[in-house]
């Protein structure tokens, strides 16, 4: 074999090994038409196009200039850089790009107890850093995040004016007409009621999610698929909170399903037997005859084949308190809800009466297809 064919065979190798070394973001930037950018550095008027797209420095006025009623993918490119704004997705098919999962992010620092420029607090829901109210979002390379101070807060004196009673901070919210929403390879970050996936149909797709207390909440119907859940540590030896507080309503068959998974913690030091499955949340809601816990919100939080490490507790799951139509406290408890599992593995998977397990004709019935409502993203 001659020197030039030998060339070409190493040149043809490096150029595979590169190709398939290639991160998504770049993959997907040379396969995609964008129809704006934005782009943080960027010096020109708002709104000029570059290269023929639409270039802004902000998010705000990229989805300001986005068509209101699409229904074709508007695809949205955003270079790296920190976009503090609190962003609202109320247009439908907003596609968002970011160039890489790590250092593209929607950022917020907005607690549920944090003030706002009338004098009334955000609330936990009205906390997030994004929202979206409009179906067929989706977002591929970007990060999520609330930047509340958490930690900093927590580790106040209780007497300590400043701090926050109400610390609940949402990264990212699903909510009222979100249907099919869509994530890849994205971050979302933060402490306390990290994802609030409340209302319609979502996909999560390698993904990597963060938070302490409840940090995947709400009503909807979410579909996790090989995602990164990690538990951060609260520093106790106890109780190191919670993954899920599901108010699945009972209506609905389905709730979370967290489909090969791993559900891992933040250091090797954060202590064992310290973090809960789930709790079942029955939010208070107004009824004719007075406002309690919903009774009708019968959470289904469910692992199948998913990987968990020794801070997930033995018995599994908790309960979780709130009020009845006489403004007592009743405990709803993980036996009255629809929390299951399914061949877990790993140092914090153990099977016990607390730990309810599906046949294996029963967890077939989770399927990507079934628990989407009929959506099937891949």
């Amino acid at each position: 074999m001659n020197k030039k064919s030998i060339l070409t065979i190493i040149m043809t190798i490096c150029g595979t090994l590169l190709i398939g070394g290639l991160s998504t973001s770049a993959k997907t930037h040379a396969a995609t038409n964008y129809n704006s950018i934005v782009d943080s550095a960027f010096t020109g008027t708002n709104g000029s196009t570059v290269n023929g797209i639409p270039t802004y420095k902000d998010m705000t006025s990229a989805l300001t200039n986005a068509p209101t009623n699409s229904t074709a993918p508007y695809n949205i490119f955003i270079k790296a850089g920190t976009y503090h704004e609190k962003l609202t997705i109320d247009r439908p098919n907003i596609h968002l790009i970011g160039e890489n999962e790590n250092t593209t992010k929607l950022s917020y620092d907005a607690a549920s107890g944090t003030k706002k420029a009338d004098g009334t607090t955000y609330g936990t829901s009205g906390s997030s850093s994004v929202s979206v109210i409009a179906p067929d979002f989706s977002a591929e390379n970007v990060t999520f995040e609330n930047a509340f101070d958490y930690p900093s807060n927590a580790a106040k004196s209780n007497d300590d004016p400043t701090k926050l009673a109400s610390p609940q901070a949402v990264a990212l919210k699903l909510d009222v007409n979100s249907q099919r929403a869509y994530f890849k390879n994205c971050k979302l970050t933060g402490y306390q009621d990290t994802l609030e996936a409340n209302e319609g149909t979502a996909y999560f797709k390698r993904c990597y999610i963060t938070g302490n207390i409840d940090f995947i909440f709400g009503a909807g119907q979410t579909y996790f698929d090989k995602c990164d859940v990690v538990s951060m540590d609260m520093k106790s030896t106890v109780d190191n909170g919670y993954v899920t507080a599901p108010s699945t309503l009972i209506t609905n068959k389905y709730g979370f399903v967290f489909h090969k998974c791993r559900l891992t913690k933040e250091s090797k030091s954060m202590a064992a037997n310290t973090v809960a499955l789930g709790r079942p949340w029955h939010p208070t809601t107004t009824f004719p005859d007075g406002r309690y816990a919903n009774p009708n919100a019968i959470g289904s939080s469910v692992y199948i084949n998913c990987h968990m490490d020794d801070h997930i507790k033995t018995d599994g799951w908790s309960s979780m308190p709130g009020k009845d139509i006489n403004g007592n406290t009743i405990l709803f408890t993980p036996s009255q809800s629809r929390f299951f599992e399914y061949k877990s593995r790993g140092n914090g998977a153990v099977i016990n009466t607390d730990r309810r397990q599906l046949t294996t004709a029963e967890a077939k019935d989770y399927s990507k297809n079934k628990v989407l409502n009929g959506w099937n993203p891949q």
